[in-house]
């Protein structure tokens, strides 16, 4: 089985990912932040591995999805609003004792400075494959969407996958990472 935690700033789009991926409403959706308060966890099933790359499983691996609360504040660099200290770390041990990551970034609002942190301990401290996607491109010029991919590229090492979860721009891409990520878990 292999877990997959999604994580990111408030109101980033973390439960509207998490229910896409389910096919359901699985995660309450509000656009308020500190919707979610703690931790949603939900199985995915089994993801098809495409011919050509490996899997332990031969050709599918079950996955659980974890839907998190959002850590930050996106407008400032404070923990999230409705985090307590105790809560935050339970989400931090949550996120370490998975095997895969997406972190996610609003288009509108860029990179947050303590996502930026959190992901560099979970790719160097942890060794954790992180898969970034910058999610709510269908609000943001294209421009703007290269504009933000640049600076995750400079600050993050690693390139983005745009993605919108109102058009699923980008979805399909972002399946084929996780796949990919799989085989190596």
């Amino acid at each position: 089985m292999i877990k997959v935690a999604i994580i990111g700033a408030e109101n980033v789009g973390k439960s509207t990912l998490m229910n896409a991926l389910v096919g359901g409403k699985v995660s309450e959706v509000e656009n308020l932040p500190g919707t979610t308060k703690g931790t949603i966890r939900k199985r995915f099933g089994k993801l098809r591995i495409p011919k050509g790359m490996k899997s332990p499983l031969g050709g599918a691996d079950e996955f659980v999805l974890i839907d998190t609360a959002g850590l930050f504040d996106p407008e400032r660099e404070l923990r999230g609003k409705v985090l307590s200290e105790e809560r935050f770390k339970e989400i931090i041990r949550e996120i370490v004792s998975s095997d895969i990551v997406i972190h996610m970034v609003d288009a509108t609002v860029g990179l947050h400075r303590g996502m930026e942190k959190l992901h560099h301990l979970l790719k160097f401290r942890y060794e954790k494959p992180i898969i970034v996607v910058i999610n709510k491109v269908d609000l943001v010029s294209p421009e703007r969407v290269e504009e933000v991919r640049e600076t995750i590229r400079k600050r993050l090492e690693q390139d983005a996958v745009p993605l919108s979860l109102v058009t699923y721009e980008g979805f399909n891409e972002l399946i084929e990472r996780l796949a990919y990520y799989a085989q190596y878990v």
